[in-house]
Formats: structure tokens, C-alpha cells, sequence
């Protein structure tokens, strides 16, 4: 995935959607803000999202923190490879560390998402 392309939510998830299926996942920044991970625990398959409400969590060293649908669905696919070695999401956070696959509701809801550019400039501005 490249990380310019996708679109992202206040809370740093990512989704790129194609079609009427969008792939979730938690941006570099995130990740980096997390540093060590622990566990991540993530909804199952036929589960429903709403966005803007949280779908699981992911636990560092430093805290236990929320992750946020940033598009409305039904979970179609889980990375279970996550559940079993949650330090993919540390190496790798826009590919192999991807959280859940979504059928959206609708996928123009992911147009009212940050584009790339209005993430960075959104994290250069937030206090770390």
C-alpha cells in the first residue's frame, strides 16, 4: 500500500477502499507513537463497524489504546497473522499489518477522510 494514497481518520487508522471493500489499518505514526506492542485484539468476522466507534485495541508498553472503524461495514477478513505476531504491525503497517477487511456501507464515506497531506500536516501540528 502506499501510504499517499490512502485516506486517514482522526484517530491515525487508515483505509483504502476498492470497490465496496475497504482494508483498515493503523498508521506508521501510530505505531511509532506506541513503540514496544504487546497484544492487539481485533472484532470477528460477520461483526459490524460504525464509524467513529472502537473495534478493538491494541496494548504497547506505554498504554492500551483503542482502534476506531473510520468507515461503517460488515468485517469480511481478519489478519489473523496479527493475533499470533503483533510485531507485523511494527515492521510492516501499511502491507502485511493491515487490521480487518470491511464491506462498506458506503464507500464514498471514505472521501471525507484526511488525504495523505492533510494527515501529515494534522500530526506535524498534534502534541507527542
Amino acid at each position: 500500500m502506499d501510504p499517499k494514497k490512502l485516506r486517514y481518520s482522526p484517530t491515525h487508522e487508515w483505509v483504502d477502499v476498492e470497490g465496496g471493500t475497504a482494508v483498515v489499518g493503523l498508521s506508521k505514526f501510530a505505531v511509532d507513537q506506541l513503540t514496544d506492542l504487546l497484544t492487539i485484539e481485533l472484532p470477528k468476522v460477520g461483526d459490524r463497524l460504525t464509524a467513529g466507534k472502537s473495534f478493538g485495541e491494541v496494548e504497547s508498553v506505554k498504554s492500551v489504546n483503542d482502534l476506531y472503524a473510520p468507515v461503517s461495514g460488515e468485517v469480511v477478513e481478519v489478519n489473523q497473522a496479527l493475533a499470533d505476531d503483533v510485531q507485523i504491525l511494527s515492521e510492516d503497517p501499511y502491507a502485511k499489518g493491515w487490521l480487518v477487511k470491511i464491506k462498506v456501507d458506503d464507500p464514498a464515506d471514505a472521501e471525507k477522510l484526511m488525504d495523505h497531506t492533510a494527515y501529515e500536516t494534522k500530526i506535524a501540528s498534534d502534541d507527542h
